[in-house]
């Protein structure tokens, strides 16, 4: 069976040779605990899946796309003591990143898209030096999990292995995915500090202070159906995203 063009991993060099891509997707993982019933890679997992099924949007309307292998591990530092929750530093990130921006550079792929799966990530600052360093190029990062209302979607939506990630792990790799009879409440402590709660402070959290199961979310009330809806409803919206940037010309980027 052949691959899908416009993920690189399934391709091969006589298609990439003539297609001229305009965009390159990288997803951005995680390798950590999710409670007690889903897998260490579920961050990297959905990253996949949603940079693809963007990807496949943008690539039928006509934008050439082309999906990166993920990358699997993330900033954890403030899990690094739960077992094989395993931690880049994000000055490592940076220089993956710079590494992989290079290569693009180098062989005319203009625009880089981050696609974020780990709220322990943050490109922003990186894609700011690297907007320097590389002049010619356009950098973007997108956290899917802050482009919707989860609760138009799912009850209580939670920020780690509840309902949300857990009913599209569900739908994504339900044999990869224990009975919601064993996952822990996924019950989590708050900061005290009331700043911090109304968004204009931040400290990070430290994981086995906050939560007993590592997870942050009940999950029992996810659905693969649930789960199913909202991956559809992403993969739209990322995927016009991307048509967007494929077809837009630095210089005319601004209304």
């Amino acid at each position: 069976m052949i691959g899908r063009p416009y993920i690189l991993a399934e391709t091969n060099y006589l298609t990439v040779k003539s297609s001229g891509y305009d965009v390159a997707i990288l997803p951005w993982g995680a390798t950590e605990a999710h409670n007690y019933h889903l897998p260490y890679s579920t961050d990297t997992i959905e990253a996949d899946a949603m940079a693809a099924g963007a990807a496949k949007y943008a690539h039928e309307k006509g934008a050439k796309v082309i999906v990166l292998p993920a990358i699997p591990f993330g900033v954890n530092t403030g899990q690094h003591d739960v077992p094989l929750d395993i931690n880049l530093n994000p000055s490592t990130q940076m220089l993956i990143l710079t590494d992989i921006a290079d290569t693009l550079n180098r062989q005319g792929i203009l625009k880089l898209v981050i696609l974020n799966s780990h709220g322990g990530n943050d490109f922003r600052q990186m894609v700011r030096e690297l907007g320097l360093k590389y002049p010619r190029m356009l950098f973007f990062t997108v956290d899917w999990y802050k482009m919707k209302d989860l609760k138009s979607y799912f009850e209580e939506p939670g920020d780690h292995a509840g309902e949300a990630e857990t009913s599209i792990m569900m739908h994504l790799k339900p044999e990869w995915v224990l009975p919601l009879s064993v996952a822990g409440p996924g019950k989590a402590k708050k900061f005290r500090f009331s700043a911090i709660s109304q968004g204009w402070a931040w400290a990070e959290r430290h994981w086995f202070s906050v939560t007993e199961d590592t997870g942050v979310g009940d999950p029992s009330k996810a659905t693969a159906e649930k789960g199913e809806i909202f991956l559809e409803s992403l993969y739209q919206k990322i995927g016009e995203f991307l048509f967007e940037v494929a077809i837009s010309e630095k210089d005319n980027l601004y209304l």
